[in-house]
């Protein structure tokens, strides 16, 4: 037969673990509270850094990782702008496809409904670079060029109430629905929102207004791999197209990827913020064992004069601690869970849990439970017997 171990067994150590935390009461539950707010900080704060910048990057994701924006300004000795009919021909290798934008304000009306919109002269190459599909009707094609016909955006025909077939009245001059767009959502790097906006060909902007110009082209790469080339080389294009013109080729991609490195920031900040909460509860498991321990001090002196050695003693108070941090843990997880949940909710985001923040704070938490009770368990291990007992 196996020596007998001498001491008490794991299960009668715990057992007198829960009997003495059921005795401290309302102490042992507000020093449970505390890691449970700490953990909860840390698992809800996580959570939500990580929800908000995948909000932030699926906003952006809808343009795709190929797509270019290249704006145009007039200079100094600019006389003129360029033209409503830019003609994007001949583009370099690396561009698939490319579309100028020529914008105006309007009004639209249709059986007494009036709106304003926002007019968008373009060629039928948008719909490849945006990636745009018709809910009714037809896309523009290259013979719609000088044809006076117009797409709607969702948001703009649901106002109009209008369909496939409808003569719009915009400005002087009537124009043909000649299909209605698919929802595209909004995009806040894109110069114009699709869903709200009437599109017409380049050339019927100066039906709407004569001194519209092209204020940008949008531009799909070839290989995503080489955009940097592919903005480049369009730079150059436009340049040699309007050499008069000030063109800025900006890069979603690139702002992507800032974006992911400052969340990341953001995130590490949020949880700085509720380690500081944690700690502040593992002071208050620290309190508790302390006045524990110097309240069982005849305790201890009547265990080790029976025979409870030292290292008893203390793993006595450190699972006491242990069970406070792990029962703070538990619950601060759950309760940081359903609050990045309903702050998630209430902001209309996509809930996206971050795969470190369940281990980040019930690790943590049980760490500071065991950190901050170690020192009063062994400040309980090096009593004497003798001094203990003469406590009153």
């Amino acid at each position: 037969m196996p020596p007998e171990v001498y001491g008490p067994r794991w299960a009668q150590r715990l057992g007198e673990a829960l009997s003495s935390l059921r005795l401290l009461g309302g102490r042992a539950g507000l020093a449970l509270l505390g890691i449970a707010v700490g953990c909860a900080a840390v698992v809800a704060l996580l959570n939500v850094g990580h929800s908000a910048a995948m909000h932030s990057q699926q906003v952006f994701q809808g343009m795709g990782s190929e797509l270019m924006i290249a704006t145009l300004s007039a200079t100094a000795d600019t006389e003129e702008g360029p033209a409503q009919a830019l003609v994007l021909t001949a583009l370099p290798a690396a561009i698939r496809a490319a579309a100028p934008l020529a914008m105006a304000s309007a009004e639209a009306r249709l059986d007494g409904r009036s709106e304003a919109l926002l007019a968008v002269g373009s060629s039928a190459a948008l719909a490849t670079v945006l990636g745009l599909s018709a809910r009714h009707g037809r896309l523009f094609v290259e013979q719609d060029g000088h044809s006076p016909h117009v797409l709607l955006g969702a948001t703009a025909a649901r106002q109009l109430e209008a369909k496939v077939g409808d003569r719009l009245q915009v400005g002087r001059y009537l124009f043909e629905v000649i299909g209605v767009l698919a929802p595209h959502g909004y995009n806040p790097m894109l110069p114009v929102a699709v869903d709200d906006a009437l599109l017409m060909p380049l050339a019927g902007m100066r039906r709407l207004a004569s001194a519209a110009q092209v204020s940008a082209v949008l531009a799909l790469a070839r290989d995503a791999a080489r955009l940097p080339d592919a903005a480049a080389a369009l730079g150059d294009y436009l340049r040699a197209q309007l050499p008069r013109m000030a063109v800025e080729v900006q890069l979603p991609q690139q702002l992507l990827e800032a974006m992911a490195r400052q969340s990341q920031v953001f995130t590490w900040l949020l949880a700085g913020l509720g380690g500081i909460a944690l700690l502040v509860g593992g002071v208050g498991v620290m309190n508790v064992m302390i006045m524990n321990v110097s309240e069982r001090r005849r305790e201890i002196g009547v265990r080790m004069a029976l025979g409870a050695r030292p290292s008893d003693i203390a793993w006595l108070f450190l699972l006491e601690a242990l069970l406070l941090a792990v029962a703070g843990a538990l619950l601060g997880a759950l309760v940081g869970l359903l609050a990045a949940g309903v702050f998630a909710w209430l902001s209309g985001w996509r809930l996206s849990l971050d795969p470190l923040s369940l281990p980040l704070g019930v690790g943590s938490s049980l760490l500071i439970g065991v950190f901050f009770g170690l020192q009063p368990a062994l400040s309980a291990a090096r009593l004497q017997p003798v001094t203990a007992l003469r406590d009153e």
